[in-house]
């Protein structure tokens, strides 16, 4: 069932998916590139600070090697020399410990982030379990790791070896030199090991990097179903959505039916169709169209302009044009303008109480609007 699960993932995902993962800690990781910054930073700090470090190593060493007569054959007071003797040490590559502290830190910058989460750090019982723990050891990502874990270190080997081995005369000639000659050849030496394994590791991070990204993005792909799911969860189901839209559909319906008792016309086709206009003037430019419907719409626009006493009349062509072309609450086409202006002359003069005013037949309506 895994391995079905893992072909049927062919889709990138989703921004939800990634964020989720992140929340997680499940973040794209190179420890390799990581220790390319590590060396990076501890070779800078030995160039930078090699000299101060040798002469603070030297100072050390020598008030080590200094012990007095009462120190020797007092070997209670050894203990406490000995911790002196580590506290400077330390004193002393402080600055390159810190440097190295501090690229540590900073490393994850490079890929993937700085990312905090208590989630990542909350115990996971599952881990416990030795037969997960042997399967991810002797499965094919720990042969993987296995095989990587070889190949670097048989290649920072190698290349620590040739930096040493062209570096074994200095080292074997150190006990012929100053204590200060010697320390400062040794910081020389381990700063060209430093280079040569970053030099290692930087080819290694070349290929771990886009493997890594490759990994991270192949765990996160998901399957369509998931992100059905997924859309679900964020969206609502598609039953939900409908009866959303249905109840928005029901809400703007009933908000225009209200607006047909304003109406200063009903024009229908006349079973099919029904377009409500309204017109002021004053403040009007040309006629708004309040309401439209086809069908048991029109029927209830009809019935409940009839009710308020708005004027209903037919015009089959008009009102096909209107209904097709004009949008709610919108003005209708200026072709339109002189047919309207017909119908609604013939309303005026009837609520001005000529009833000898005859219905206006000849209405004119380009092609273009005809429907």
């Amino acid at each position: 069932m895994a391995e079905h699960d893992a072909e049927d993932r062919t889709e990138q995902p989703t921004d939800k998916r990634l964020h989720d993962a992140r929340e997680k800690g499940q973040i794209v990781r190179s420890r390799e590139l990581a220790t390319v910054f590590v060396l990076f930073g501890g070779a800078l700090a030995l160039r930078t600070g090699g000299p101060r470090l040798v002469e603070s190593l030297a100072d050390v060493m020598t008030a080590s090697l200094r012990l007095s007569h009462a120190e020797i054959f007092a070997s209670q007071l050894l203990p406490g020399r000995l911790l002196e003797v580590l506290v400077r040490g330390l004193l002393a590559c402080s600055p390159v410990l810190a440097v190295g502290a501090l690229v540590a830190l900073a490393g994850p910058l490079a890929l993937g982030g700085w990312n905090f989460t208590l989630e990542a750090a909350a115990p996971k019982f599952s881990r416990l379990d030795p037969l997960a723990g042997m399967k991810r050891v002797f499965g094919s990502h720990g042969w993987i790791e296995m095989l990587k874990a070889l190949a670097k270190f048989g290649l920072v080997g190698a290349f620590a070896f040739a930096a040493l081995r062209q570096q074994w005369p200095v080292m074997l000639g150190l006990s012929q030199r100053s204590l200060e000659d010697s320390l400062s050849a040794s910081i020389d030496v381990i700063y060209l090991v430093f280079i040569v394994a970053c030099a290692a590791t930087v080819v290694i991070a070349f290929i771990d990097v886009p493997l890594q990204i490759w990994q991270h993005g192949k765990q996160l792909r998901m399957s369509r179903q998931e992100i059905r799911e997924e859309m679900k969860e964020t969206d609502g189901s598609p039953e939900m959505k409908g009866r959303i839209r249905a109840m928005q559909h029901e809400v703007a319906r009933r908000r225009m039916m209200a607006e047909v008792p304003k109406a200063d016309v009903v024009i229908t086709n006349p079973t099919h169709y029904a377009v409500a206009l309204k017109f002021k003037p004053d403040t009007m430019r040309a006629p708004i169209l309040v309401a439209k419907g086809v069908e048991t719409v029109a029927f209830n626009i009809r019935e409940l302009a009839e009710q308020h006493g708005v004027t209903v009349m037919s015009a089959p062509p008009l009102a096909r044009a209107i209904y097709h072309t004009t949008k709610l609450n919108r003005e209708i086409p200026a072709g339109l303008y002189v047919a309207v202006a017909r119908v609604l002359a013939y309303v005026f003069q009837l609520r001005a109480g000529n009833l000898s005013v005859t219905l206006p037949s000849d209405l004119p309506i380009p092609d273009e609007l005809k429907h």
